[in-house]
């Protein structure tokens, strides 16, 4: 038994189990829309289910709300598991329905061409993925080429003195 088939039966019941287990690639396939529509209603009923579940254990872990159980919760993360679990069950259920419909309308998606049959030149080769130094790379300041200037700091304070008694020049005219 594989680590996650394991950690499903963990966190599921049987009932739950054998449902997920049929969304699964050889048995999907097997059901009809009706049955894949009734078999996604019992999993959004569950997953709903589940998810009321971890709010509440959230709740009382928090402190908020009063303990189900005998005990409050301590955590919530095995509930958080099955949401998951039954999520992606739902997404295998979605999928095989869009594929269905599309074949119904007679929309093929495109299969991937393969380079020998295509007979066409390899693809482009994309560029390598940036990484952490590119962005680094942006913010360094750049060396300057021309001479250095630097502004003496009491012409610096001139000027803002002569802004400050301008203002004040001002502000005494208006009032």
């Amino acid at each position: 038994m594989s680590e996650q088939s394991e950690q499903e039966a963990r966190l599921l019941s049987a009932a739950e189990r054998e449902a997920v287990d049929q969304t699964r690639e050889p048995a999907i396939t097997t059901l009809s829309r009706p049955q894949l529509q009734a078999l996604a209603k019992r999993l959004r009923d569950a997953r709903d289910r589940a998810r009321t579940i971890a709010s509440q254990q959230k709740r009382e872990m928090r402190g908020k709300g009063e303990p189900r159980g005998t005990t409050p919760a301590t955590d919530n993360l095995g509930t958080l598991g099955k949401v998951g679990v039954i999520d992606q069950a739902l997404q295998r259920i979605g999928h095989q329905l869009r594929a269905e419909r599309e074949t119904e309308a007679g929309i093929v998606a495109p299969a991937k061409p393969k380079r020998a049959a295509a007979g066409g030149p390899p693809p482009a080769r994309r560029p390598p993925p940036g990484g952490v130094t590119s962005i680094k790379a942006i913010a360094k300041a750049k060396p300057g080429s021309g001479p250095k200037l630097r502004t003496d700091p009491r012409e610096i304070g001139r000027v803002s003195q002569a802004g400050k008694v301008a203002q004040a020049r001002r502000d005494s005219k208006k009032g």
